[in-house]
C-alpha cells in the first residue's frame, strides 16, 4: 500500500512568542510549540487532544493557517506513534522508555514530519531542535539533531516500512497507524478482508463536523450554516468547514455538534417496535446529553424522559443539555444499582462505557492509550448494565444498546450473553433504517467511517418477553 505524502496544511511561523509556562523561553515556531505542549499533555496528563488542543489554540489565538499546521502535526504524531516509535527504536540507543518523555514527544513530532509531510528536511530538523533546546536542554537537542537527521537519511514512511521489513499484518498496522490488536478486532468485525485497509485508513482522516437540528428545522439549520444534510439522520447537518460554536442555533440550543452515527443510534430506540404503552423512557448512562438531548426531540407527546449517568458532573451536563425540555428527569445514578424500581420504563437506551474504538478519528491517542488488557473489565461492566436495563424493563419493553466500538467483546459477545436468557428476544437493527446500506451485522447494526462516514457505532436491540 502506498500512502502519499500529506501536505502540510500550514507551515511555520516565526517571531510569535509562546504562552507556554516556562521561566525562559527563545522566540518559537507557534504552530510547533502548540502541537509539543498536546504531544505533552497527552503523554504526562492523560489529557484527551480533542479538549486541550481547542483550548490551547483559543489561549494562543494562531491565526487560521498555524492553527491548522499545529492540529495536522498534533493529531498526526499522536495517530503514528507507534510507526515513529518503530523507525525511532533502531536509531537510539536505548529503549524508548528510558528516554526524557518530553524528548521522546519532541522525536516523535520530527520523524513525524519527515516520513509523512511535505516539510524540507532541515526544517523539521531545525525547528524540532530549537524546540528541544528551549524546552529540555542543550544537551538533548544534540540527541535529537542526531536521530532526525538519520530519520531523514532514510526516506519517506514508504522507505522506512521497506527498511524495517515487516510483512502482513504487521506491515499493514505499521501503514495504517494501527496496533495489531485493533487491526484484528477491525478484521472480524467487518468479517471480510476486502474492506479492511479502506476502514483503517477511514481511522486517519480528519472527521466533518455534523450538527444535530433538536429544536430547530434541520433545513433551516442547512441555510443557517452552510452544511448539507447528512444522509442517515433526518435530522443530522454535515458542515464543510467553520465553528459550530459560533452559529446561532447552537448557542441557544435548538442545535449541537453530534456524529450523525449517534444520531442514528438514538433514533433506533424511538423506532424500535414496542407492545403494549409507550409512556416512560430511560437513557441509562447518559453523559454528556447528546443523545438524551435528541430522544427529548423525538418523543411522542406524553413520554416522560429520564437520562441517569453515574457521574455528578456528567449529570450536571445532561441537565444543561436538557434544560427548557418539559417532562424530564436527570438523576445522578449509577445503572448497575439503580434507583428506580424493576420494570419501570417502556424504552431503555443504553450507550453503554466502551475503549471508545470506533472514534479513533476524533481521539488519535486513544489507539495507543487502550491495550487489549482494558476490554475485560468493561465487558464486564456493559453485562451487567445490560442486566440492569433489561430489569428496568416491563414485559414487552425494549433495549437499545450502543457502544462506539465494534470489537466483538464489546459487541456481540455481550449481546449473545443477554439472549440466552429465556426471557430476551433480539430484534433486526437494519430493517428499522432501510435508508441505511451496509448496516447490518447479523442482526444488529454496525456503521464506519469508510462506509458511512460516522463514528463505528455498534447498535442492538433486544425486547423482554416476560
Amino acid at each position: 500500500m502506498t500512502r502519499p505524502p500529506r501536505r502540510p496544511s500550514g507551515g511555520p511561523r516565526q517571531g510569535r512568542r509562546s504562552r507556554h509556562p516556562a521561566t525562559r523561553r527563545p522566540v518559537l515556531d507557534g504552530a510547533r510549540l502548540t502541537a509539543y505542549d498536546v504531544l505533552d499533555g497527552v503523554s504526562s496528563r492523560d489529557a484527551y487532544a480533542n479538549l486541550l488542543l481547542p483550548q490551547l489554540l483559543r489561549e494562543r489565538q494562531l491565526d487560521e493557517r498555524d492553527a491548522g499546521f499545529a492540529t495536522q502535526l498534533a493529531y498526526g504524531t499522536l495517530r503514528a506513534q507507534g510507526t515513529l516509535d518503530a523507525v525511532l527504536t533502531g536509531l537510539v540507543s536505548r529503549p524508548l522508555a528510558e528516554l526524557d518523555p518530553r524528548v521522546l514527544d519532541l522525536l516523535r513530532l520530527g520523524a513525524y514530519q519527515l516520513l509523512d509531510l511535505r516539510v524540507p528536511s532541515h526544517a523539521a530538523v531545525d525547528t524540532t531542535v530549537d524546540l528541544t533546546r528551549a524546552i529540555v536542554g542543550t544537551g538533548a537537542s544534540g540527541l535529537v539533531n542526531a536521530v532526525l537527521r538519520k530519520v531523514a537519511a532514510g526516506g519517506d514512511r514508504e522507505q522506512w516500512l521497506a527498511t524495517l521489513g515487516a510483512s502482513g499484518d504487521e506491515r499493514l498496522g505499521l501503514a495504517t497507524d494501527h496496533p495489531l490488536w485493533i487491526l484484528q478486532a477491525w478484521r472480524e468485525a467487518l468479517g471480510v478482508d476486502a474492506e479492511l485497509e479502506a476502514a483503517l485508513l477511514a481511522d486517519d482522516a480528519a472527521p466533518e463536523v455534523h450538527l444535530v437540528a433538536r429544536r430547530i428545522a434541520r433545513g433551516a439549520l442547512v441555510e443557517q450554516s452552510g452544511g448539507e444534510p447528512g444522509p442517515w439522520s433526518p435530522f443530522a447537518v454535515r458542515l464543510h468547514g467553520g465553528d459550530p460554536g459560533r452559529l446561532p442555533a447552537v448557542r441557544s440550543g435548538a442545535a449541537a455538534v453530534q456524529d450523525e452515527g449517534s444520531q442514528v443510534a438514538a433514533l433506533l430506540l424511538q423506532r424500535a417496535p414496542l407492545e403494549g404503552p409507550d409512556a416512560a423512557w430511560l437513557d441509562m448512562c447518559a453523559g454528556p446529553g447528546g443523545k438524551a438531548g435528541l430522544l427529548a426531540a423525538v418523543r411522542p407527546e406524553g413520554v416522560r424522559l429520564t437520562a441517569a449517568d453515574r457521574a455528578p458532573h456528567r449529570a450536571e451536563l445532561v441537565r444543561r443539555s436538557l434544560a427548557g425540555e418539559d417532562d424530564v428527569e436527570v438523576l445522578a445514578a449509577d445503572g448497575t444499582a439503580p434507583p428506580w424500581r424493576p420494570g419501570s420504563f417502556d424504552r431503555v437506551l443504553l450507550d453503554a462505557p466502551c475503549t471508545g474504538l470506533g472514534a479513533l478519528r476524533r481521539r488519535p491517542e486513544v489507539r495507543w492509550r487502550r491495550t487489549p488488557d482494558d476490554v475485560p473489565g468493561l465487558v464486564a461492566l456493559q453485562t451487567a448494565l445490560l442486566e440492569s436495563a433489561l430489569a428496568s424493563l416491563r414485559a414487552g419493553g425494549v433495549v437499545a444498546y450502543v457502544t462506539c466500538s465494534p470489537h466483538a467483546a464489546e459487541t456481540v459477545a455481550v449481546v449473545d450473553a443477554a439472549a440466552a436468557r429465556d426471557d430476551v428476544e433480539v430484534l433486526p437493527v437494519a430493517p428499522l433504517f432501510p435508508e441505511v446500506p451496509g448496516l447490518a451485522r447479523g442482526d444488529h447494526g454496525q456503521l464506519w467511517p469508510h462506509r458511512h462516514g460516522t463514528d463505528a457505532m455498534f447498535m442492538a436491540l433486544l425486547r423482554r418477553t416476560r
